[in-house]
Order: structure tokens, then sequence, then C-alpha cells
């Protein structure tokens, strides 16, 4: 280290004097120095203010330039010398010999200006300002197609120092993709795919530009899907399949890449690896499992990848979909429902599957899990069915199939997302279904959790649900029994309520289910109709201007109702409703101006 303070004094003074000789045998003896103990002889020169002359040494036309740069890279790998360098001023001449043609210069420069940059924002800052990065990627577009060892070492530095320059930081990446670093990057990893260092580089790139949403349609627009999945199918290690599904996942939540993914064989590809780790417990297997099957879920979200997958429910891929449903593998249980969910997106595909016994499937894997089942493995099965039953040749068939026994078993479940399958799934099956609204409307068991679900504040999603299931068993039923169970179970009152709903759909079933009520058991409501407030709240819902046309049309329909009841017919006597009704007369929506008059005739009638 003495022989080190002796050569940064002797360097200070040949830096003046520009003798190249010694100046570079000062250097040489620098670069040992840092091979030995970086971080020691990093304070060193920091210590010396050494920095500074560097930036008068790095000049194009000098023997040491590529030296001096070597050095500057190396001290740049400590986190408490990127901001001296910045300071030092070598920024901008670093990026300035970034124009040289000098290979090994290009090499040093570009080692040091990655390293400066490394989660330094002073040292992206000082880069992006002097247009370091253009010039980068003018390098990476010319020097694309030399496939020398050399050339690809300089391409693998440049691809590094971009990555470092623009790692988790949006505008940064967003800069370099408006400058097409992408097809760039994509071309290179097309040409390049033998040398291992530059495919990883080109993939850690690729890995962090593709969270951002701008570059999505870039990335389309490059055939990266097809490159993906060649690299892919060549790898072999565990942890090189991992690097490439860390690309993949972000980009397969575009529409169009998902498509280019399918059409490139990826699928065939996760088949594959589901099939090889399904039986081993190793970590690693796994998680590999995992990732492979996940993906397999996130391909089939996209319409047409999907429809091009189902193939009309002959196709190979959904077939084995459908063998991963009754296995004992937990995530292969959970894929294989969250694929027939997302194969039911449309009423050909759920009308096959279920004269296919799709049904049965399902309604096995949800009693393998009844008792301390799998919540995730529940919710993906109950979801399948919810979009199952959603056609209405389906309904019939999949209520005689015993589906809603099944789903009840779950009826304890203190998961809010099983809970609000549950109920999405129930509704599904009623819809227009007379005898099984009645049916489930009846069992008290079911109407009083839906009355305790209706208060889950917590839980908004469970607590719409429950309230539109419990307006869903009136409408569907039209049950006087139905309409006793839910007065006896303390469900009128959460009707009013919704009826105040910020949803429109909400509010006109809850006032539909309402005049149903008014109309088969008045008499066994009325208290509680009463007691919610009801009357008050459907003037305010004529009386506001906000109030869309259906909603105005129900009130008045329900206030009609509601006159055979002495102590309601009392209170909207009290409210003059007459003014409110009358000014709807000359409303725009016609059902609306005609409902207004008959209402006030009967309220005229009634007083």
């Amino acid at each position: 280290m003495d022989n080190l303070s002796d050569t940064l004094k002797k360097l200070k003074i040949t830096a003046v004097d520009r003798t190249e000789d010694s100046l570079e045998g000062c250097l040489d003896c620098l670069l040992q120095a840092l091979a030995q103990n970086n971080m020691e002889t990093s304070e060193k020169i920091q210590g010396s203010g050494i920095l500074q002359l560097f930036a008068s040494l790095l000049i194009p036309q000098s023997s040491c330039t590529a030296k001096v740069a070597n050095i500057i890279a190396e001290v740049a790998k400590n986190e408490f010398m990127r901001i001296p360098c910045v300071d030092a001023g070598l920024i901008s001449p670093l990026v300035q010999l970034l124009n040289s043609k000098d290979q090994e210069v290009l090499l040093q420069t570009g080692r040091a200006l990655g390293n400066i940059c490394y989660d330094s924002h002073e040292g992206r800052s000082a880069v992006d300002q002097a247009g370091g990065a253009q010039i980068v990627i003018d390098h990476l577009r010319s020097l694309c197609s030399i496939t020398d060892p050399a050339n690809e070492k300089l391409l693998t530095v440049f691809c590094g120092m971009l990555m470092n320059y623009s790692n988790e930081n949006d505008s940064l990446q967003a800069q370099l993709i408006n400058m097409g670093v992408i097809p760039t990057l994509v071309k290179l990893l097309g040409i390049h795919c033998q040398n291992a260092a530059l495919t990883e580089m080109c993939l850690v790139a690729f890995g962090n530009l593709a969270e951002l949403e701008s570059s999505k349609e870039q990335f389309a627009s490059t055939n990266i899907a097809e490159e993906l999945v060649k690299l892919f199918k060549k790898q072999i290690e565990h942890d090189k399949r991992e690097m490439i599904f860390e690309v993949l996942a972000p980009l397969a939540e575009n529409d169009a890449i998902k498509l280019q993914l399918v059409e490139a064989g990826l699928v065939e590809c996760l088949l594959e690896i589901v099939q090889q780790k399904v039986d081993s417990d190793k970590e690693d297997d796994i998680a590999e499992l995992k990732t492979a099957s996940d993906l397999m879920v996130l391909l089939l979200l996209g319409d047409e990848s999907m429809q091009k997958l189902f193939e009309g429910g002959k196709g190979n891929v959904f077939q084995r979909v459908l063998s991963w449903i009754p296995s004992n593998n937990h995530q292969l249980q959970l894929a294989g429902a969250l694929a027939i969910a997302n194969f039911a997106r449309n009423d050909g595909n759920c009308i096959h599957m279920v004269d296919n016994g799709i049904v049965e499937k399902l309604m096995d894997l949800l009693d393998r899990h009844v008792e301390d089942g799998n919540v995730t493995v529940q919710h993906a099965a109950l979801s399948a069915l919810r979009n199952l039953a959603i056609p209405v040749v389906n309904k019939a068939k999949m209520l005689s199939a015993g589906v809603t026994e099944a789903v009840l078993k779950f009826l304890k479940s203190e998961m809010p997302p099983v809970q609000f399958k549950l109920l999405g799934t129930l509704r599904m099956l009623i819809d227009a279904q007379a005898e099984a609204a009645e049916q489930l409307g009846k069992n008290v068991k079911l109407v009083e959790r839906l009355v305790e679900w209706c208060e889950a504040k917590d839980h908004a999603g469970v607590m719409g649900e429950s309230n539109r299931l419990l307006s869903a068993l009136i409408r569907h039923s039209k049950s006087k029994d139905v309409i006793k169970t839910i007065v006896q179970s303390g469900g009128i009152k959460h009707l009013v309520t919704m009826a105040t709903s910020e949803h429109v759909i909400m509010q006109n079933e809850a006032l539909v289910a309402l005049a149903l009520i008014a109309a088969l058991e008045l008499g066994t409501a009325e208290k509680d109709l009463e007691s919610a407030k009801l009357v008050q709240i459907l003037h305010r819902l004529l009386a506001d201007e906000r109030s869309a046309p259906e909603i105005k049309y129900n009130s008045m329909v329900l206030i009609c109702a509601l006159m055979g009841s002495e102590s309601l017919h009392k209170e909207v006597q009290d409210l003059a409703f007459l003014d409110v009704v009358s000014k709807l007369r000359s409303h725009e929506n016609k059902s609306v101006a005609q409902q207004a008059s008959l209402t006030e005739q009967r309220l005229t009638v009634d007083s």
C-alpha cells in the first residue's frame, strides 16, 4: 500500500506531463492494486483526489485511455465511489469515448458507465444528460449481426450498461423503449442464442422492460414469442428456464402476445414440464410445476388464445387440462379448475363442457375439499361452476346433476372468496328456475346465512352477492313461503337498504323483490318494511333527479302495492307523494310517464 501511495503521487505528476510510458506504468500498478484489494485501493484513490485528473486522461487519441476507463470501471464497483465519479466530471468524457472505433476502449467505457449507473440515481441522471443511452443503442444495432467472441463480449457489456441505467426506473425504461431498444434486443437474442452470457443479459433486460405497459405493444410487433419458446426448448437447467419464465409471465398479460406464444408452441412445452414434474417432491420441481401451470392458465385469459386451445372441446390441450382435475396434486387441481373457468367464457364452450361431464368432475373435486379443504381449489372450482351456469340451457342440467347440494356444503366456510363464489354460483343457477329458487328460498339455514352475510361490511363483494341472492330467491320463485322464510330470518331490512345501492342493477333487483313481497305477503312483511323506512326511501328515489328511469318506474309500482297496508298507506299520505309523482307525468321516458299517471290516480282515489 506504501507502493500505491507512491504510484498515486507519481500519477499526479505524469498526468500533467502526459508522458505515455510512465503513465502506463502507473495505471498498470493501480489496476494490480485494485485486483488485489479493490475496496481499500478505491478508498486511497478517492482520498488522493486523483479522480478529477482522470477526466483529462479520457481522450480518444491516447493509448492509455482504455486503462483509465478500466480503472474507473473497477473503482465504480464500490457503491461509495459512484457519486465521486460523477462529481469528478467523468461521465461526459466517458460518453464521448462511446464514439471511439477502438473495441477495447468501447468495452472498458461500457463497463465504467454501467458500474457508475448501478443502483445510483446520480450516475443514471448524468449519463441521461450526456445522451449515453442513444449511442449505446446505436452500437447494439450496428454490431448486432457480428458473431465473433470479442464483439459478443462488447454487446454483453452494452446490454448490461443499459440494464443498470434503467433498472427499476420507469421513466428511463420508457426512454429506452422510445429509442427502439426492444426490436434490437429481440434481434440480438435471435442471432446470439448460443452465447449464454449475452442471452442472459437480454433476458434480464426483457424482464425489466416487460413490466412496463408501454413495452407490450413493441414486444408484440417483434418475434419475441418465437425466440423465447425456441430458447426455452433448449434449456435443461432449472435456473435458465426460470429466467425465461420471468420474462414470459409479464409478456403473457398482453392478449396479442398470448396468441403468439400459443402459436409458437409454448403450451406444449408447459404441458411437458407438468408431466415431468408432477410426481417430484423436489423444491425446484414443485416451483416449476406451479410456474408452468399458472402460465398455462394465464394464456387462457385471452379470448383468441383460449378458443384456439379449446378446439371445439376436442383439443389435446383441453383434454390434458381436464386430466389435472382428478389428480392428487393440489397445484394441478387448482390450475385445472381455473383453466375450466377460463374456457367457460362463452356459451358454446360452456354447453359443450356440461354435455361432456365436466360438472361431475368439478363436483368430485369440491367433494375432496369440503373438510379442511384447500381454499384456492374451492374458490377455483366454484368459479368454474358459476361460469358454466350462465347459459340458460345449462341451468336445469346442472341443477339435476346436484350442483346446489354440492355448493351448499360450503355454506359454513369462513373464507370470503369462497363465500363470494358460492353466492354467485347459486344466483346463476336459479335464474329463471322457479322450482330451484323456491327450494333454496325455503332453506332456513341458507337464508339465515345470507342475512348474516348481508352485514359483512368488511367484504363488499360478499355483502352485495348476499343481497342479490336474497332478491333473486323472491324474484324467481314468486313464492309466499320463500317470502315468509326471508321475513322470519330478518332479511327485509337488507332488501330495503339494497334499494339505495349505488349500482342501478342492484337497486332494481331490490325494488322488484319488494314489489313482489308487497303483492304476495304484505301483512307478514308490513312491520319490517315500516321499521326499515321503505316509504321515506321511495320518496327520496322519486324526488332525486339522478335516479334512473327504471328506478322511478319500479318505485311507483311499489308505492301502489304498499297502499294495501293501512300503516304504510298513512306514511305515503303524510309524505306528499302526489307532488313528486305528478311532476313525473311529463317525464321523457314513456313508461315512467304512464306509471306516474296510474300512480297519481291510485293516490288520489285512496286519499
